[in-house]
């Protein structure tokens, strides 16, 4: 069963609308009067569609979505959908999936911003905890520049659980901390694997930095002492999906 948002929201932003449009996730988009070629573009592309097209000025559109900047153009979507983690792992049967598992994250843009890395490097899906941590809201789409129409998000409750369930399936779990036992590019992060990326200032939990089967730390060779998470998190990805580049012997969740 899907768990959605209960209502609607509107979003802002020329690539967060266009990739909604492409999704058929519209329900009705605004424009600003007088717009150039590229408004003009995804007022065609709603029509052919048959999706109400309105027009509407800044301080309209500010109403509805007052934190982001919406580049002359809006749109009513529909609830947002959460995906079952249960059917993204039965849909990745017979691949070696990576998941990144974000651990109380609270900026709503780094949110985003993982997910668009998630969507850009081939990851499974994207988890995030029901409580204490941040949830796709306007602002987390703006910051995925269009990738959360496409990136599986699935929402979790006990983090501990879930991360024993996916162990019993096969997966490892790596988690990114300062104090890791290795360096990143040095781990073997082949096969099923779920990366845990902790909260800002504060890193992973006591508890769920206990359930990773291994930490790896990120060099930092200037004088700050960590990176933005969402920075952390292209980094462990992309490794991941470096290391899975041309193997085919890897284990398996079929295995």
């Amino acid at each position: 069963m899907r768990d959605n948002i209960e209502e609607s929201m509107y979003i802002g932003g020329r690539n967060s609308v266009r990739e909604a449009l492409a999704a058929d996730q519209v329900k009705e988009i605004f424009l600003r009067k007088g717009g150039d070629r590229q408004l003009l573009k995804l007022k065609e592309a709603a029509e052919e569609k048959g999706i109400p097209v309105s027009i509407a000025d800044t301080r309209q559109m500010e109403k509805y979505i007052p934190h982001l900047v919406s580049q002359g153009v809006m749109a009513l979507i529909k609830p947002y959908q959460y995906q079952v983690l249960d059917e993204i792992l039965l849909a990745s049967k017979g691949k070696d999936p990576f998941l990144i598992l974000l651990d109380g994250i609270q900026d709503v843009r780094n949110l985003g911003a993982v997910i668009r890395t998630a969507e850009c490097s081939g990851a499974a899906a994207v988890l995030i905890p029901r409580n204490r941590n941040c949830q796709v809201t306007p602002a987390a789409v703006k910051a995925s520049a269009g990738a959360s129409s496409y990136m599986p998000v699935c929402r979790i409750g006990n983090i501990r659980q879930t991360l024993e369930d996916l162990k019993k399936k096969g997966f490892w779990v790596v988690g990114a901390d300062m104090d890791g036992s290795g360096l990143y590019y040095e781990a073997n992060m082949k096969g099923p694997l779920v990366i845990v990326i902790g909260a800002e200032g504060k890193g992973m939990s006591p508890l769920t930095k206990k359930m990773c089967d291994f930490c790896v730390r990120i060099p930092m060779m200037g004088q700050i002492s960590s990176l933005n998470l969402s920075v952390a998190a292209a980094l462990l990805l992309y490794e991941a999906r470096k290391q899975r580049a041309g193997e085919n012997d890897a284990p398996s969740l079929s295995d």
